[in-house]
């Protein structure tokens, strides 16, 4: 108990204080009254003084939540006293007059978190008699006028048999009943006739029964254990799956409590401290969401996570967040209980499965399990346990077993394994037979996520590997991740394993042909395996990972030319996606830049199926036909560039190419047209735009009369965006203006090119995507035109039209994106690259670009990258008089003008 039962509300005290004004009050409505505000105070009193006492001791939750069950006995058992004694007093009650006041459910087991349901059971002997309907009414008035929320219902004990027999969840609620007040004997025969009329002989029907339920709650909220912001409750490994172990337990052998789990051998004694540890945690966090919310609330969403883990007493530590750290923990013991309950699950199949028929043995035919493993309900168990831990190889032998023969990891085997890890030491990670095992698992059998998910969750990987151990539930607090570190490169190399298999073939076309023509498949395995080794850390994760890869390849069999290439795919991971998606890939420089750093083809191919495994793994919707389209172009670029050489890369070559190309694409305008088309666009246009454009960019320039602006607007599915291609006299801000009108009809930019031609034209496009990362729709284009055209005419200011859409969501107010702006004048021979990577909101791209222009900065393109919240916004500029950005004074004057455009439109937002 966090405090004294007296100090959390004293009952009799509460009746001393309502009796002495109880002669005050004219009619029963107004000594309901008195007793409200005397029980309204009481229970603001105790609420006060369990979480002030909570505060000091936040992860004391068992104590809490037996405080607030104390607290809300205490309430129900006024109420039903004032009821019974004083608003409908019986001078001689008969046998029928009788009543009974169970809490059941989760009240019933006496845990109650600040904001929990009241549920009540109120048991008469017969039929209800008047008296009882209005001893329950007066009771549920005072309960609803103290502002909780009661779950009820009036039952016989007949009833209570009946209805449970019928309701699998009625049944769940009486399992869990409490005696509150009342007449004790009707409590007392409901509990004998529950066991010896319903629970008994129906034990096999609860558990399918509540595992059916588990399995549809746990699809509800989304199936995994690692969901970003989990319900602490219903989700997989929360409360509920606890709560469901001791619900079976209880119902096959009446055990009064979870520890007596142990005595009837469902759980080792260090098995039930792990089932109250994860339970105490679990139960913390959902109070502390209680007492944040001010009201029920079992998700625990980004912002709350912040508070919850600072209520708890999380601090930032070695380069990471308290709420990362707050996390991890939280993942670990969501794991933790996915393991118990996987135990628990085998122990109670091995004792109540029915055994199969004979027959059906016969013609069942079976792969043959090695020599020391049994099959046990179809999966691998462990013949001799002093045997199989006599050689400590076969704590990776078993997993390997699993793969070869295709059954799954008895769970006792796990629990045997897992009770021994001690026995993965320097001597096993070194013994080559070892290293065989591991990498045969990874490149043998087709689906290594299998074993290594397996051996994850139980801790063999991390033995194995132990700088692997430091990421495992390993969260990274941001909107783009959607699974831990852990969770992320299983699903990666759960990717490149469906490559191999042929099964993304039309998805993944370049990754799939290049696995098919052959790569050392041991190095592209062992460099997912590492690729995020080193996050969490203060360094670069990239650096920090290269230089653990490098200790941790040799260990793995790897030659010295294969950790080279290992240490080099860690260290390089990011380059290609960050290339792909930060810079404008039709720059020549861009791609020269890109080829010295990759060096081979053999290189090229590895960091192409690592990128594209990488990004796939991320989480559902990450991956889209948009960066798909520009890893293709950027790898088959490429390849022709080391292939043929780089000093084929240039901007004479680029431009020769386009023309002809736009010219047999206009193969039917007249030679003259054709020339005059050819002529009046500058170098640049020809080396940014694809011939398509460049043709819509033709016929919408042919007779433009000055005052006029022509819009092209085209959906592009293949590259999961809209093409909006817009041409009109030019004049200073366009590519702002522009800007402004796609925001405001929702529109996210994802890349965008501007060109003046010779003759004063600006030809403008912009590639755009909806929220959902999809081609803009066909039936809002109209609105998007008309929308461009009220813009640019200057009908709509979008900097004000902008403010209410700019709010920041208070889910991801906690997200934290220092701003960070770059100048790079190496990555194009002709512009300047400014990279400003900050917080994305609706309004951010006009508010920069407008920055831009207003400064006299010419933007000849934008590259737009987005993760979840964050976004880098790439542009390539010049000066107004067509040169560099080299002054370091003019790059901090326009620095601290873009930094004070963000904050400007963040309090905009804000207000």
């Amino acid at each position: 108990m966090l405090l004294p039962p007296e100090q959390i509300f004293d009952s009799a005290a509460c009746l001393a204080a309502i009796a002495r004004e109880r002669d005050e009050a004219p009619d029963s409505r107004a000594l309901r009254g008195i007793a409200v505000r005397h029980l309204a105070e009481a229970r603001a009193r105790g609420n006060a003084a369990l979480a002030e006492a909570f505060r000091l001791r936040p992860r004391d939750a068992r104590a809490l939540v037996l405080g607030q069950s104390v607290l809300t006995d205490g309430l129900v058992y006024v109420a039903l006293e004032i009821s019974s004694r004083w608003l409908h007093p019986l001078s001689n009650p008969t046998e029928s007059e009788r009543i009974a006041v169970l809490a059941v459910g989760g009240y019933g087991r006496a845990e109650m978190a600040p904001a929990s349901d009241v549920d009540l059971l109120f048991l008469t002997p017969w039929k209800t008699t008047p008296w009882a309907e209005s001893v329950v009414e007066s009771m549920l008035y005072i309960l609803w006028d103290l502002k909780l929320k009661v779950g009820h219902a009036t039952r016989t004990v007949k009833d209570c048999i009946r209805l449970g027999r019928e309701d699998i969840t009625i049944r769940t609620a009486l399992l869990e009943h409490r005696f509150i007040a009342g007449y004790e004997p009707l409590a007392t025969d409901l509990g004998d006739r529950l066991w010896s009329d319903l629970f008994r002989n129906s034990g096999p029907e609860f558990i399918e029964a509540k595992l059916s339920e588990r399995a549809e709650r746990h699809k509800r909220q989304g199936g995994q254990r690692y969901v970003l912001e989990p319900n602490v409750k219903e989700g997989k490994g929360g409360l509920r799956d606890l709560q469901t172990l001791y619900w079976i337990g209880k119902y096959l052998h009446r055990v009064p409590a979870a520890r007596e789990l142990v005595a009837i051998g469902l759980f080792r004694p260090e098995e039930y401290v792990s089932f109250r540890t994860a339970e105490e945690f679990l139960w913390a966090v959902r109070c502390h969401l209680h007492y944040i919310a001010g009201r029920a609330m079992d998700q625990l969403t980004f912002d709350l996570q912040v508070e919850v883990a600072d209520r708890m007493g999380y601090r930032d530590a070695n380069g990471r967040r308290a709420v990362e750290i707050f996390m991890q923990d939280y993942f670990r013991h969501a794991t933790r209980v996915g393991e118990l309950t996987r135990i628990f699950l085998t122990e109670l199949e091995a004792r109540h499965a029915k055994p199969e028929a004979s027959l059906l043995g016969i013609f069942k035919r079976k792969k043959r399990v090695r020599d020391g493993y049994v099959l046990v309900q179809g999966r691998i168990n462990v013949a001799d346990e002093a045997s199989f831990l006599a050689d400590k190889l076969n704590l990776l032998r078993v997993f390997e077993e699993a793969l070869r023969t295709g059954y799954l990891v008895h769970p006792n085997a796990l629990r045997l394994i897992a009770a021994n890890l001690n026995l993965i030491d320097d001597d096993m990670r070194d013994d080559p037979e070892a290293v065989r095992l591991f990498t045969d698992m990874l490149l043998k059998h087709g689906n290594p996520e299998r074993a290594l998910r397996r051996m994850n969750e139980i801790g063999v990987l991390g033995a194995f590997i132990p700088e692997f151990e430091r990421i495992v539930a390993m969260m990274q607090f941001n909107v783009y991740h959607h699974y831990t570190v852990d969770e992320h490169i299983i699903q990666c190399v759960s990717v490149l394993a469906q490559i191999e298999r042929g099964e993304l073939v039309e998805e993944l076309p370049v990754a799939s042909g290049i696995l098919k023509a052959g790569i050392n498949r041991k190095v592209i395995y062992i460099a997912l395996l590492l690729h995020d080794i080193g996050k969490g850390r203060p360094e670069d994760h990239s650096i920090i990972g290269a230089q653990m890869a490098r200790r941790i390849a040799p260990r793995l069999g790897l030659t010295a030319d294969e950790v080279e290439t290992v240490e080099w795919l860690v260290r390089y991971h990011l380059l290609m996606s960050d290339v792909a998606q930060k810079r404008d890939i039709g720059d020549p420089r861009t791609l020269r830049d890109f080829a010295k750093a990759v060096k081979t083809r053999k290189r090229l191919d590895l960091l192409t199926v690592l990128t594209v495994c990488d990004i796939r793994g991320v989480g559902p919707g990450t991956w889209n036909n948009w960066k798909a389209m520009l890893l293709r172009r950027l790898y088959s670029e490429t390849a022709e560039a080391l292939e043929n050489g780089l000093e084929n890369v240039n901007r004479t070559k680029r431009e020769d190419e386009g023309k002809k190309a736009l010219r047999t694409a206009l193969s039917d305008w007249p030679q003259a047209d054709i020339r005059a088309e050819l002529a009046r666009h500058y170098a640049p246009y020809w080396q940014g735009l694809p011939t398509e454009t460049q043709a819509v960019f033709a016929r919408l320039l042919r007779g433009l009369a000055d005052d006029e602006i022509r819009i092209d607007l085209h959906p592009e599915p293949d590259r999961d965006a809209t093409r909006a291609a817009f041409a009109l006299a030019d004049h200073p801000g366009i590519f702002s203006r522009l800007a402004g009108a796609l925001a405001l009809v929702g529109a996210n930019v994802v890349d965008a090119r501007t060109y003046t031609s010779k003759d004063g034209y600006a030809t403008a496009v912009f590639w755009v995507q909806d929220a959902e990362g999809k081609p803009y729709d066909e039936a809002r284009l109209p609105r998007l035109r008309a929308m461009i055209d009220k813009t640019l005419r200057g009908e709509v200011v979008a900097r004000d039209a902008l403010k209410s859409r700019d709010k920041v969501k208070k889910r991801d107010s906690e997200f934290r994106f220092p701003t960070h702006i770059m100048f790079d004048n190496e990555g194009s021979d002709i512009y300047t690259i400014i990279e400003v990577d900050t917080r994305d909101r609706p309004g951010l791209l006009y508010d920069l670009t407008r920055t831009l222009a207003n400064n006299n900065i010419y933007i000849a393109s934008a590259v737009i990258a987005t993760y979840g919240a964050q976004v880098v916004d790439s542009f390539y500029v010049k000066d107004m008089f067509g040169l560099k950005l080299h002054a370091k004074t003019k790059q901090d004057a326009l620095e601290k003008k873009l930094r004070q455009a963000i904050t400007e439109g963040r309090e905009r937002a804000a207000t």
